[in-house]
């Protein structure tokens, strides 16, 4: 398997879990929280948080900067990023092409003009 897909298969599988979903979320609010700080808004135990943050920054979707003795998680959208180029906007190009032809339909050969 490409590394490229196997980067994907990590992304997809951190965003399948609500729970994950929530810590992007927290740190899109508020970037480079410690562990204590995203502890304070889920509920569940600070070993079950690690957990899941380990998947996050295996999917490079978080990265951690040490400040003193602090671990710092900072949000990283580049895969989401790279998720959406690759998965979504192809379909969303489609989308739009085909809402630009029906305008173009309705509205007639002389675009509206009168």
């Amino acid at each position: 398997m490409p590394k490229e897909m196997q980067g994907a298969d990590k992304v997809f599988k951190a965003l399948a879990d609500p729970s994950r979903r929530k810590v992007l979320d927290l740190l899109h609010a508020n970037n480079g929280q410690s562990l204590s700080s995203l502890c304070e808004h889920l509920d569940m135990q600070r070993q079950s948080v690690t957990q899941h943050i380990d998947i996050l920054i295996d999917a490079i979707l978080v990265t951690v900067v040490w400040k003193g003795r602090e671990k710092l998680h900072f949000i990283n959208p580049v895969p989401i990023y790279e998720v959406y180029e690759r998965w979504v906007r192809k379909f969303e190009q489609n989308r739009l092409r085909f809402l630009h032809d029906l305008k173009e339909q309705l509205e007639g050969e002389d675009n509206g003009k009168t």
